[in-house]
């Protein structure tokens, strides 16, 4: 009795885990800035879900882009991983630095949608 109570209590734990495992990036607030050594500001405020359905993104891989030999995959998703285990703290070749990459990716968009914030103070709120 007690070894299959510890069987569920753990299979139950497994579950929940992979359950906010899955969902984690849903409930993201900030832009997760703990790569660099010295942020120069705070880290980026940015609500996943709100900011999908504000911004009509129906595919993940508008934002989490996958490259190979220098051509963007199509259908592809890098949701994944972090930013940063493709880009580096400097740019490599056509791969742009990382706090670079974060600024094109998001700030391009705004400016090409004609939409969202695109100064410092309007994502790096104290």
């Amino acid at each position: 009795m007690k070894k299959s109570a510890v069987f569920i209590l753990t299979l139950i734990s497994i579950s929940v885990f992979i359950f906010v495992s899955a969902y984690s990036q849903d409930e993201m607030e900030f832009v997760d800035n703990s790569v660099f050594e010295n942020p120069e500001r705070v880290s980026s405020v940015f609500l996943h879900d709100e900011h999908n359905e504000k911004a009509e993104v129906e595919e993940c891989n508008e934002c989490h882009h996958i490259y190979e030999d220098e051509k963007l995959v199509e259908d592809e998703t890098s949701e994944d991983q972090r930013c940063s285990e493709c880009h580096e703290m400097e740019a490599s070749g056509n791969m742009p630095a990382l706090m670079k990459a974060y600024h094109t990716n998001c700030k391009g968009c705004h400016l090409e949608k004609k939409k969202g914030p695109i100064m410092c103070g309007e994502c790096h709120i104290k």
